[in-house]
């Protein structure tokens, strides 16, 4: 009972910021928070703010078949970094790589203005994972390695 009316009071205070619907469930399901143990590429980043992000991939050919993402930051990156993941999953490289602000901000629906750097260290961290990835597998290539 306490932790379905903490859940509540949660809720509310996020609305009344200016969190829609969606963003706020993203936020409380924690959805998609957590790390691959056997991921093939593993990135972390600190936005200016001080949040930071680490994403797990795991990826079969050029496909993203499963994301994970862990979070040290307020509900904003909580929930940007949780609905990232998930548009992410299922795409290809360039599809994921493809995926920007207006596109994270659609999945959200709404979030306050000031949390916009927040989205933005979402898509900086995925662009960050799969560049470092490609960069591994050019590598991979060129040294004959498999």
């Amino acid at each position: 009972m306490e932790k379905e009316k903490s859940a509540d009071d949660v809720y509310q205070m996020l609305s009344e910021s200016g969190y829609a619907d969606r963003a706020i469930e993203y936020f409380q399901s924690k959805k998609n928070i957590g790390i691959i143990e056997d991921a093939d590429q593993v990135t972390d980043l600190t936005g200016p703010c001080g949040d930071t992000m680490k994403i797990s991939l795991k990826i079969d050919g050029d496909r993203i078949n499963d994301a994970r993402i862990q979070v040290l930051g307020c509900p904003g990156a909580v929930a940007s970094g949780c609905a990232l993941v998930s548009l992410a999953k299922g795409k290809t490289l360039q599809e994921a790589g493809n995926i920007d602000l207006d596109g994270l901000y659609r999945e959200l629906e709404k979030m306050p203005d000031q949390k916009v750097h927040c989205a933005r260290l979402a898509i900086k961290t995925l662009q960050k994972t799969l560049e470092q990835y490609q960069g591994r597998q050019t590598y991979r290539a060129a040294s004959g390695q498999k």
